[in-house]
């Protein structure tokens, strides 16, 4: 996309592909007030200083979940709506939201008990997307009921 073209509008809720670590159509919530994404993780263990596994948890209902293996942008202290601060790893992958697809950056959280396993943040939507918070599944289609599930 280039300067001149006008930022597309995506709605609070849609369904966004992480291709490097294999998933595909997972809800997310995409919130301005947010400063970084987050994905729901119920494990984590540090491979090394560079590397982490952790367990994505992509549906609750039925459970599924995913082990991924990625490399470490950083690690951040991190307050969020609770107000604790705490420690939070962040990794550098490719996300697709609808017909774009770039890198961004995502902290390892569990969100047990959300609706949305992701959290898309404004760092990551800047640029890229502004944000209908009337409107859900502008730039992705919710998933036909009668279609199978494409998740992994």
């Amino acid at each position: 996309m280039n300067q001149s073209d006008p930022i597309p509008t995506a709605g609070w809720r849609e369904r966004i592909d992480l291709p490097d670590w294999g998933l595909r159509r997972v809800r997310a919530k995409l919130d301005t007030g947010a400063r970084t994404s987050a994905i729901d993780v119920a494990q984590i263990e540090m491979i090394n200083e560079q590397e982490v596994r952790f367990e994505v948890v992509y549906r609750e209902q039925p459970r599924k979940t995913r082990w991924v293996t990625a490399k470490i942008a950083r690690v951040t202290k991190v307050k969020p709506s609770n107000g604790q601060v705490q420690d939070r790893v962040i990794c550098l992958t490719t996300i697709t939201i609808g017909d774009q697809t770039f890198e961004t950056e995502i902290g390892l959280v569990c969100r047990k008990g959300m609706l949305c396993r992701m959290l898309i943040g404004r760092s990551t939507l800047a640029g890229h997307f502004q944000v209908d918070s009337s409107r859900k599944y502008i730039v992705s289609r919710k998933k036909n009921p009668k279609s199978r599930e494409t998740t992994p």
